[in-house]
């Protein structure tokens, strides 16, 4: 386990960035672009608990808002056509299995916002299925791309579910300042590997 959780509600913090030094990627990964929503509603969703364990405890609640961060194994550094990759790969289901709200793609790890959407029959879908969705693709995209082996994420993932009281917009802003935080950028708008939904998501 190479990550701990934070005290009480709130997620982990994220780690720091290492060194900027960065394999080459291919050419697929350089002319990666991030996708749009709009598509049209996807599969049934699988059943699943809205509570489950793996090293860490993740929960899930029906229509509540889902704070998530995901980091790379080992503390490897995405090289910056693969961070496009990975933006793509967590707006992939937008519209259909999630509803994206925010989402910051940093050098070694990743944060989400969003709400899990219902299937066609009215079954959400799981904090689970969604999460190993997005790792399992980008994963398996990332080492195509590069022509490498082995696993890209860590095994376990942080989550929580926002409280009422946190205000999804704050949240959103929250996570896309943190390239500003790590001295990436001046703004947010500099940032290429962000997307928010009422600015990216309203283009």
């Amino acid at each position: 386990m190479d990550e701990t959780p934070a005290n009480g509600d709130h997620v982990a913090q994220p780690p720091p960035a290492g060194d900027e030094n960065e394999a080459s990627a291919s050419a697929e990964a350089a002319n990666y672009s991030s996708p749009r929503a709009g598509v049209p509603h996807g599969p049934h969703a699988k059943p699943g608990p809205s509570r489950y364990r793996r090293n860490l405890p993740h929960l899930q609640a029906d229509n509540k808002t889902i704070f998530l961060t995901f980091c790379t194994k080992d503390r490897w550094i995405l090289p910056e056509p693969i961070r496009t990759q990975v933006l793509h790969h967590c707006l992939h289901d937008h519209g259909t299995k999630i509803h994206v709200h925010g989402v910051v793609v940093m050098p070694d790890h990743g944060h989400m916002i969003f709400t899990p959407l219902r299937d066609p029959a009215g079954y959400p879908y799981t904090l689970a299925e969604v999460t190993n969705a997005i790792k399992g693709a980008s994963a398996h995209s990332i080492n195509r791309s590069l022509r490498r082996e082995g696993p890209v994420w860590q095994d376990e993932s942080f989550d929580h579910v926002l409280r009422r009281d946190e205000a999804v917009s704050a949240k959103v802003a929250y996570i896309c300042a943190n390239p500003i935080r790590k001295g990436l950028c001046r703004t947010g708008d500099e940032y290429e590997w962000l997307w928010r939904e009422w600015i990216e998501g309203a283009m």
